[in-house]
């Protein structure tokens, strides 16, 4: 005998207890009567009990079927509960979202959008994770993360949301001391700070219109797991940093520090909303992703 139980054929007797009727219930069930009958026989041969006294005209319980009618009526129940309970988790935005977003990032880009989100979806909760850490999404359980680099081949399911541009910067008091870089490899000369979590693991790419490539390990007196950490440093004219517009392009804008390398490029980053791998999202997943989607890609200007 097979360790679990034969939930089908219970399910099946229930509905033919309910109808009273073999016929009935494969018409409801949208199964042959032969599909039916099986079943019931099967559950019989299992149980070494017969079920039903069958007649021409009647149909009626034994004792042992009529013992049995209860708990196989509830476990039809709890089946199409559970069943309905999960249909309408996918259909209908409901339920918590787990999402994980860099530190810096998440602060000052995603959380002031969240009350706008919060009051359209009143069903939906967020349980916002804040690292710049790159978080295992599959291992860890959660439900999607905002990825705000290059990404790596991975089985994740990525949509781009928005361009994010990185400016090698310096404030002009630093370069007023220490001059000014006009060459990628000019940088090892100079004071630069690092970030932990840089893709490409405190190597610095660039590329200019020539096609021209310069890779460098640039080292200072400062690292930091967090790239807004860095802006004191950068604001005293300590050193030179490299950021995501999203956190030093205000400081641009107000003049606090200056582009340089302005002929070299770092390859093009980019936020991306990424999902685990799988069947479809719940519907709170995917208006959230939409959402966020709505926002980000009307376009950043600088």
């Amino acid at each position: 005998m097979s360790k679990l139980p034969d939930f089908e054929a219970l399910a099946i007797f229930a509905k033919v207890v309910e109808l009273r009727s073999f016929a009935g219930a494969a018409a409801e069930l949208a199964l042959s009567k032969a599909t039916v009958s099986k079943a019931v026989s099967r559950l019989e041969d299992r149980l070494g009990a017969r079920l039903f006294n069958r007649t021409s005209r009647r149909l009626a319980l034994t004792d042992a079927g009529q013992k049995l009618s209860e708990r196989a009526a509830r476990l039809l129940a709890d089946g199409e509960a559970a069943e309905n309970e999960a249909l309408a988790q996918s259909v209908t935005p409901r339920g918590l979202v787990r999402l994980a977003v860099p530190m810096t990032f998440g602060v000052k880009s995603v959380a002031p959008l969240l009350p706008e989100f919060l009051e359209k979806y009143p069903e939906v909760s967020i349980d916002l994770h804040l690292s710049d850490a790159t978080v295992d999404l599959i291992g860890e359980g959660f439900d999607a993360g905002l990825r705000v680099a290059r990404l790596p081949d991975s089985s994740l399911i990525a949509r781009r949301l928005c361009a994010m541009p990185r400016y090698t910067v310096a404030a002009p008091s630093y370069l007023k001391r220490y001059g000014r870089p006009t060459h990628p490899m000019h940088l090892a000369e100079h004071k630069c700070f690092g970030y932990a979590y840089l893709s490409t693991a405190g190597v610095w790419h660039y590329t200019n219109a020539a096609g021209e490539q310069a890779n460098v390990r640039p080292a200072g007196q400062l690292r930091v797991n967090n790239g807004e950490a860095l802006l004191p440093a950068v604001l005293a004219g300590l050193g030179i940093a490299d950021l995501p517009d999203f956190i030093i392009g205000e400081a641009i804008a107000r003049g606090e520090v200056e582009v340089i390398l302005k002929g070299w490029k770092q390859p093009e980053g980019a936020v991306h909303l990424v999902t685990p791998p799988g069947g479809p999202r719940p519907a709170r997943v995917e208006v959230l992703a939409d959402f966020l989607a709505k926002h980000f890609t009307k376009g950043r200007k600088r």
